[in-house]
């Protein structure tokens, strides 16, 4: 290991070959300066000052407004979080089996294989959640059979 005077080069935050995000069009974007040398130390918003040398941006996307009161409405109204107890257990659950057994990740490259993929394991889910409910096929038809329990 050998030491050097020179800088080690400076590195991209996004990897080599891939440009670095910027806001969308139509993004508002505002920015705060770091802190004055002349910025009282009194001030009561003093902790709330970025010691960042080169500032601070803050982007403030196009729906900001209407994400803030559906925020709002999902802490405070009593029927949006009924409904939410109602049916997250069953769109969790179907997730779940949607990426069980390894897949969380998709498999092909591009949107068409991908597509046909997601369409037959959830038309496989759904197949099996009918069996499992008393769905059966017997002599080219198709029948339910009640479930006893």
């Amino acid at each position: 290991m050998t030491s050097s005077s020179t800088p080690a080069p400076a590195r991209s935050p996004a990897p080599p070959g891939i440009p670095s995000r910027s806001p969308r069009p139509g993004a508002a974007t505002s920015s705060a300066a770091p802190p004055s040398p002349g910025c009282a130390a009194a001030c009561p918003l003093r902790d709330r000052c970025t010691t960042a040398k080169t500032g601070r941006v803050v982007t403030i996307r196009p729906h900001h407004d209407l994400q803030a009161a559906a925020r709002h409405q999902a802490a405070t109204d009593p029927d949006w979080q009924d409904d939410y107890r109602r049916w997250r257990p069953m769109v969790e659950r179907a997730v779940a089996w949607l990426v069980a057994r390894g897949n969380r990740r998709l498999r092909y490259r591009g949107t068409d294989a991908n597509d046909r993929w997601l369409h037959h394991r959830a038309a496989a889910l759904n197949l099996r959640r009918l069996v499992n409910l008393g769905l059966a096929y017997t002599n080219g038809i198709w029948t339910v059979i009640p479930i006893t329990a």
